[in-house]
């Protein structure tokens, strides 16, 4: 089975490298492939060099956004390109440890879950700031009440899906929305979740980290949308041929 691991990028040059290095040398079971998707989400900080070396290395498939699009537009680009059976999403920097891919996917291989989230409160969350503590449990709460997901950590950057269940959503996502706009969407197609503890180091914002509190506020609102959108705006529309169509008589 293979194994797309899709890294959004928007300038990392410092820790760029390493992570790449430690995906790379990532353990998974014997009976599984990798692939690194690396999406350049526009950096301008000798990013995108770093990138090309590594695709010219054949370690990488690269892709490159002409302009800072947002993590969730980076991520449905990897998506397109993405051809594993499994797909993990990893951030750009050091708070995540691609150590932990063989436990985060072990549910999925087991036929135990089609969707896994990697919890940092039933692991070691290492250095979270408490109004970041805070603003975690306020989105894990309100996915919890609105979708009866019965989570630890909605907002974990470590997600790991079915790729077949994945490319079912219509995702629309630009910014940070990505994990409440899934875990919504999920939900509302009766998906249940799988938890499983991580380790994380957190950094602050001085060591390059960019949410911002405008996209807690943006997260819960895209929670409380999609609790009520229409159940076929959730799913990708997949147009028939002509001949096959429904009549509209």
């Amino acid at each position: 089975m293979k194994v797309s691991v899709i890294i959004p990028v928007y300038n990392e040059f410092r820790t760029f490298t390493e992570v790449v290095k430690r995906v790379h040398e990532s353990s998974l079971p014997e009976s599984c492939l990798k692939e690194i998707i690396v999406v350049n989400d526009g950096s301008t900080d000798g990013t995108a060099a770093v990138i090309n070396q590594c695709a010219q290395s054949g370690h990488i498939i690269a892709h490159h956004l002409l302009e800072n699009s947002g993590k969730g537009s980076a991520i449905r680009a990897g998506l397109s390109l993405a051809s594993g059976e499994i797909v993990i999403i990893q951030d750009g920097d050091l708070e995540y440890n691609p150590e932990d891919y063989a436990v985060l996917i072990e549910p999925i291989l087991k036929g135990e879950a089609d969707c896994v989230y990697g919890s940092r409160f039933l692991g070691r969350p290492s250095g979270m700031a408490l109004k970041n503590r805070i603003a975690n449990w306020v989105l894990t709460q309100a996915a919890n009440l609105l979708y009866g997901a019965h989570l630890t950590d909605e907002a974990t950057a470590y997600k790991a899906f079915r790729s077949s269940v994945l490319h079912q959503l219509h995702l629309t996502c630009c910014r940070f929305e990505f994990c409440p706009e899934v875990t919504a969407k999920l939900r509302r197609l009766r998906y249940s979740i799988k938890e499983i503890p991580i380790t994380y180091n957190a950094r602050g914002i001085a060591d390059g980290k960019k949410i911002r509190a405008r996209d807690g506020f943006e997260a819960l609102w895209t929670l409380l949308r999609y609790r009520f959108a229409p159940r076929r705006r959730l799913v990708r529309q997949i147009k028939c041929p002509l001949q096959y169509r429904e009549s509209s008589f």
